[in-house]
């Protein structure tokens, strides 16, 4: 399933109800169930309807350039950590890393950096400890993405958490990305991290609160 970051309503909400008809089912059938049998704990499986709607949102985003120099971030989230690390699967030099979690209330859809191709993709089976724990990046369930424009190699990595089970990635390699365009979803709480070269103008720092598709997180240089 290859998702389009086509921004008109319908489509945005069409993703929604793809991504979550079967919990909405099942909450649906209960919600019957319990107004015949128990109307009082009626209230309880609507909660949860609401709040499946609530987290699998995907709002209207403003992608501010499609300049290819441009890095967005690729996910909701906080910044826990800007770092440089030697980034040995995709980039094989050393990278800035950027480190983002996703509390449960921030939207989880992921998307493109910037614009460029999909080369890599690699899939690392892991455990589940809070993705805001220090060391969850080395030990959990993570996906690899990497994306070459102009030369440069950038990756974006999905990374579960204690409640986010499930990774989702819509693009392989080949797939021609635009930038802010959606290619992936963590469910239930997540973090996400970005490797980008070192040296690019960085643009946030540890703590800030970011958007995926809006945030500028850096540009690239223009004279490669």
């Amino acid at each position: 399933m290859l998702i389009s970051h086509n921004d008109n309503p319908v489509s945005r909400f069409a993703l929604t109800l793809k991504l979550t008809w079967h919990y909405l089912l099942i909450l649906t059938v209960l919600m019957i169930y319990l107004y015949y049998k128990f109307p009082a704990l009626v209230i309880l499986p609507a909660v949860l309807f609401m709040f499946i709607l609530f987290f699998f949102r995907n709002p209207k985003r403003k992608i501010p350039s499609q300049d290819q120099n441009v890095i967005l971030s690729p996910a909701d989230g906080v910044i826990l950590q800007v770092d440089e690390v030697f980034e040995d699967k995709f980039l094989k030099d050393k990278a800035v890393r950027i480190s983002i979690f996703l509390s449960i209330v921030n939207v989880h859809l992921n998307r493109s950096p910037l614009q460029g191709k999909v080369q890599y993709r690699y899939y690392r089976p892991g455990k589940f400890i809070p993705a805001f724990k220090n060391h969850a990046s080395e030990i959990n369930e993570k996906n690899y993405i990497g994306i070459e424009s102009q030369g440069y190699k950038i990756m974006v990595c999905q990374i579960t958490g204690f409640i986010a089970r499930r990774i989702k990635c819509w693009v392989d390699v080949g797939k021609r990305l635009a930038g802010g365009e959606i290619i992936g979803i963590i469910k239930f709480g997540s973090g996400t991290e970005l490797f980008i070269p070192v040296g690019i103008n960085l643009l946030v720092k540890k703590g800030d609160k970011v958007k995926a598709g809006e945030t500028i997180i850096g540009t690239l240089p223009s004279n490669r």
